[in-house]
């Protein structure tokens, strides 16, 4: 039965709330309204006359759900966490699927020390951030390190230093581990790294002069020297890094926009520093203004993002946006913070607009030439397969392990403008025979699938693997089996000399060999997929390596708790010593029978 608008309007109120608009139940657009009687009938009243996207999108609208709200407020956070939610296809939506870094300080060790942190702020300890990128925490720390000699080493690594290592040869850290330094000099030092974090610098340099021509005046010319050398560096480093301007904490928002294309640039100013800053290309912007886009950022970054530990006090925009006041009101509400978003400035603040205007312009550039040249890969891939139809959608397998030791299966997702990050996926791979890569590529091949069908997502055009024969008829058995033989398998043989551009291309129709020059954009296509999927089972298989290692073996065993587990690395000095011990040996430890002792001989022996 089509959906009567009509009807559906006269029985709506004029109160604020959300409107959820659905396609065979599922959602497509969600919308904010102060009056919903009023918002919902202008999609069906001026039809003919709204933007094509729009039109697009009534004529696919089924039902409504509407729910009602005590304030406009209120409607604008359920906004904002129903796109988080659901992402429709016909809302401005940005991917921000990474948290944002931080500098942590720990606080209950004697000597502390600064690391970069992603993750949740529960811990105890100091949080300095958010930063735009890795590389931006990384270049801070090495700062510190330089300028203050804060140790970088792990605890566990600290407690067991018997003599200075090599950071404190190349004058990067004051050997607190071997008691250089005293407790409270090295407190003193932590204390002018995190003014200079905050980017306090003229209060390092005064708590820095001080204890300079004190020790000039005793003639300690070594100490007075290294405090004069801290002094300058700080002065350079703040000559280089000063945004200019009034010292404020100030976020600076712009767009750049071509067509269907769009950059947001997100700027981070901090005490007057710039800290760098970071991109985002929105998605379902057809028909969006600039102003559109940068208040849909606004509200998704600002409103809901629990990766944010401290708010700045000005938001700079490139382009003015509806309801500004509204945003700031519920910024306060939210956060009792105030924030001014502000659209018209002078001076240093109109400086900083046209900088980062110039940047986002620049990156959009680049991301159109990229984009041309991956339509241009894509219809080269099409053309060579002989596809009827563009290809929309690709995934690529590959398999990484270390002579069978934490295998691993990768699994990369490519649409028609490149990576879909959000969709990659990795297999831990169980209940095979070590390095048995063709088990390994059945077992994904059929959990990938059988996940797809029963959450009813997309199936890819083309699917690729990085293997040959063997590898190739593994997975058009599953794919058979599943009743998804339609689906085009390609394998990625290395040739002879494994060098790129001599890869054998395996078509799964009878096993059939293709043709490709080495200097074919389709080629270039399929070595890109490869190598992703590539990097990224390297990368998982990496991480389950390393946490498997992190691991004693000892807590696997079932009947081994901690006051056994530290029983046994007493008596035998170690988990080296306890893997070395006989099952009489082990069974001489107190609270360690003899079936024990032949179990924890027998995980640890068989164990790879």
């Amino acid at each position: 039965m089509p959906f009567n608008s009509k009807k559906f309007v006269s029985s709506l109120t004029s109160r604020p709330g959300i409107y959820c608009m659905k396609n065979n139940n599922k959602v497509i657009y969600i919308g904010k309204a102060k009056n919903l009687k009023k918002r919902v009938s202008s999609y069906f009243n001026r039809a003919d006359s709204a933007a094509i996207k729009t039109q697009v999108m009534i004529k696919q609208v089924d039902d409504i759900d509407v729910t009602i709200t005590e304030t406009e407020s209120e409607a604008l956070i359920l906004e904002n966490n129903l796109i988080k939610e659901y992402k429709p296809k016909y809302n401005i939506i940005f991917r921000d699927d990474k948290s944002y870094p931080y500098i942590y300080l720990t606080t209950t060790h004697k000597f502390p020390r600064f690391n970069y942190y992603r993750g949740s702020l529960k811990g105890k300890g100091k949080y300095f951030g958010p930063f735009p990128s890795a590389g931006s925490v990384k270049k801070t720390l090495n700062l510190i390190q330089k300028l203050f000699l804060i140790r970088s080493c792990e605890d566990n690594v600290f407690a067991n230093r018997s003599r200075p290592c090599l950071q404190y040869q190349i004058k990067r850290c004051s050997a607190p581990c071997v008691n250089y330094i005293t407790k409270e000099d090295y407190q003193s030092d932590i204390d002018n790294a995190v003014l200079f974090i905050e980017g306090k610098k003229e209060k390092i340099i005064k708590k820095l002069t001080e204890p300079m021509q004190i020790a000039a005046d005793k003639l300690d010319y070594e100490k007075a020297a290294k405090l004069r050398d801290q002094i300058r560096s700080v002065r350079e480093i703040q000559e280089k890094q000063y945004a200019g301007g009034k010292v404020n904490d100030v976020d600076i928002v712009v767009c750049a926009k071509n067509n269907n294309q769009a950059c947001i640039q997100l700027s981070f100013i901090r005490s007057g520093l710039n800290l760098g800053s970071r991109k985002y290309y929105p998605r379902h912007i057809e028909g969006q203004s600039e102003s559109d886009l940068i208040r849909a950022f606004l509200s998704q970054f600002y409103l809901n993002n629990k990766k944010l530990k401290k708010y700045p006090t000005e938001i700079l925009v490139s382009h003015d946006i509806f309801e500004k006041t509204l945003m700031e009101t519920v910024i306060y509400e939210k956060f009792k913070q105030n924030i001014n978003i502000k659209f018209k400035v002078r001076g240093v603040r109109a400086k900083w607009l046209s900088i980062a205007k110039e940047n986002a312009t620049l990156d959009l550039r680049q991301k159109l030439a990229i984009n041309e040249n991956l339509t241009k890969r894509y219809k080269a891939l099409q053309d060579l397969l002989g596809f009827a139809e563009p290809i929309e959608k690709m995934e690529c397998f590959d398999i990484s392990h270390m002579q069978g030791e934490s295998t691993v299966g990768s699994c990369v997702v490519f649409g028609k403008n490149g990576a879909i990050r959000e969709q990659y996926r990795k297999f831990n791979i169980d209940n095979i025979t070590k390095g048995d890569d063709y088990a390994a590529t059945s077992q994904v091949i059929r959990r990938r699938y059988i996940r797809l069908i029963k959450e009813n997502n997309a199936l890819p055009d083309l699917i690729l693997i990085d293997g040959g024969k063997g590898q190739i008829n593994v997975a058009k058995k599953e794919l058979d089996e599943l009743q998804l033989s339609h689906i085009l398998v390609l394998a990625i043989a290395k040739g002879p000399s494994r060098k790129a551009g001599m890869e054998n291309l395996i078509l799964s129709i009878d096993n059939e060999i293709i043709e490709c020059d080495s200097a074919s954009p389709a080629l270039h296509l399929i070595q890109h997929i490869r190598d992703e999927a590539h990097r990224f089972a390297i990368m998982a298989h990496r991480q389950k390596r390393k946490k498997k290692r992190s691991r004693s073996i000892l807590e696997e065993i079932e009947g081994i708790g901690n006051k056994r587990r530290q029983l046994l690395i007493r008596h035998f000095g170690g988990l080296q010593g306890v893997s070395k011990a006989s099952i009489n040996e082990l069974a001489k430890v107190n609270g360690i029978n003899k079936n024990l002792a032949k179990k924890i001989y027998e995980t640890i022996h068989d164990d790879p």
